[in-house]
């Protein structure tokens, strides 16, 4: 279905019924990311969204329509369009810092938050600036040079290193929902929602009352390292670590994910 808010047209997928797990995709995925979990998390409502920028849904020429606050904003104009009270939250990197700022902002909407591989954006001024600088290069580079060529550089960088073991076939698959965006979606999304772009959140962590459960790769030490700063800071907060899996758990090490969300959710926050 299509859910105008504010003057963008968000792509929203909704599976199943019972309790509500909202879904929120990495940079350059789509409602996609979340398929091969249909059938595995049956017992949950599943709301998927293309975040503004991606898949089907519109990529405004306004960067700041893309800012983090404003797209959380829309999340909430979409579960009240869905009649959705509380939901629980699973985000994925840029999903995850997403997911994240949604439940500073609107902690009554969050039930229980999963975080795979995500941050709270970027501690000073002086770092978030020299992002912003990197950002803005990339974002220029997929204007410049198209999507095609921009995501044959984004699966060639060190953070997705380990999904080169991944077979064929779901690298393929991977590369595919890649190539569904659109140049100026990304280019946007980096400039109006990239890492540096987004508020520091580390000093409202203690304000997440809500069960987290943080979730990384052993071979993504950065995200891991992130994940246990973190977990310092949330009042209720447990982290997983998985063997055998780099920053794209989800990818890397479906059937253990899997498993992992529905554990968490159903016991209520206790992992």
């Amino acid at each position: 279905m299509n859910i105008l808010v504010n003057g963008v047209s968000y792509h929203v997928e909704v599976y199943g019924e019972g309790e509500p797990l909202l879904l929120l995709h990495g940079f350059t995925g789509s409602a996609e990311t979340w398929k091969p979990f249909l059938s595995q998390w049956k017992q949950w409502q599943l709301i998927l969204v293309d975040i503004v920028g991606h898949g089907l849904t519109d990529s405004p020429n306004e960067v700041e329509r893309y800012e983090i606050d404003r797209v959380a904003a829309d999340l909430d104009v979409i579960l009240q369009h869905l009649y959705v009270q509380a939901t629980n939250v699973l985000g994925y990197s840029m999903g995850g810092r997403l997911a994240l700022t949604f439940a500073v902002l609107y902690p009554h909407r969050v039930k229980k938050l999963i975080l795979e591989s995500s941050s709270p954006g970027l501690r000073t001024l002086e770092e978030r600036l020299v992002r912003v600088k990197s950002d803005e290069a990339l974002a220029r580079d997929i204007e410049q040079y198209g999507i095609e060529q921009f995501v044959e550089k984004w699966e060639s960088i060190p953070l997705f290193a380990s999904q080169k073991r991944l077979s064929p076939e779901v690298q393929q698959q991977l590369r595919a929902e890649r190539l569904k965006n659109n140049a100026k979606g990304l280019a946007n999304s980096l400039r109006g929602m990239g890492t540096g772009k987004q508020p520091s959140w580390w000093e409202h962590l203690s304000e997440v009352k809500v069960p987290t459960l943080l979730i990384c790769g052993e071979l993504d030490r950065k995200f891991c390292e992130i994940a246990m700063e973190m977990a310092q800071l949330l009042p209720h907060s447990y982290i997983a670590k998985i063997s055998g899996a780099g920053h794209a758990i989800h990818v890397e090490q479906r059937q253990i994910f899997a498993k992992i969300v529905n554990e968490f959710i159903e016991k209520g926050g206790r992992a």
